[in-house]
């Protein structure tokens, strides 16, 4: 009942993921990024445990279909998961557990991995693909979250979506975009306003934390 993506960036090395579900909260279960590093989606009976151990393998150096085979070998509930990385040369790979019984499927395209469980129909990842691939001189945060409404339009889950997450990492330990829609009745419209009102201030944010010597305005 989840669909996301995960991808590079290859003129500016940001990473990131978005996802949206019919669940609540899921930025905080399934999304997980780390500057110069990569991305990792964990769904379907999430285990949050997948996405930090994610992290390190690619910090390891391991390559996104390494970092795949390390997790699922002599995992007992890896049966129940789906998953989704890129490295950090844009590469990719999923995994799909032999204990997903509804219409699963996931694409792969120019930096980037979509993977759906519990959607109305196997091209759905493929439609999100696309959308992330024909906006590739937006804003990384701009292009998963049209890869998500993208995803809608194809057909989306079957119950009605909650929540949804946005997530992309740059340069800093701390993400650039953390925007997440906890509970609502259009998760992704209102995802959309959170990011075009955060988008003019996103780089401010930025210098407050590394140089707030140099920002004019008080506050927060």
């Amino acid at each position: 009942m989840t669909y996301s993506l995960v991808g590079k960036c290859s003129r500016t090395g940001m990473f990131g993921a978005a996802v949206t579900t019919s669940s609540m909260n899921v930025g905080a279960r399934c999304a997980y990024a780390k500057a110069s590093v990569g991305a990792v989606l964990t769904q379907h009976r999430t285990d949050n445990r997948l996405g930090p151990q994610g992290l390190a393998l690619l910090e390891s150096g391991k390559t996104a279909p390494q970092v795949i085979d390390a997790l699922v070998a002599g995992n007992p509930t890896i049966v129940w998961r789906q998953l989704a990385v890129v490295d950090h040369n844009g590469g990719t790979g999923f995994h799909h557990g032999d204990r997903i019984t509804s219409i699963h499927a996931a694409a792969m395209g120019d930096g980037c991995c979509a993977i759906g469980n519990i959607i109305r129909n196997e091209d759905i990842p493929k439609k999100m693909v696309g959308a992330f691939e024909e906006s590739a001189e937006a804003h990384l945060a701009e292009r998963l979250l049209l890869a998500l409404e993208a995803g809608f339009a194809a057909g989306g889950e079957l119950k009605q979506i909650k929540s949804a997450a946005l997530l992309v990492v740059h340069e800093q330990s701390f993400p650039l975009v953390d925007l997440r829609v906890e509970y609502d009745r259009a998760p992704l419209a209102e995802l959309r306003f959170l990011w075009e009102t955060y988008q003019p201030q996103m780089e401010d944010f930025v210098i407050k934390v590394i140089d707030p010597d140099s920002f004019p305005h008080p506050g927060t």
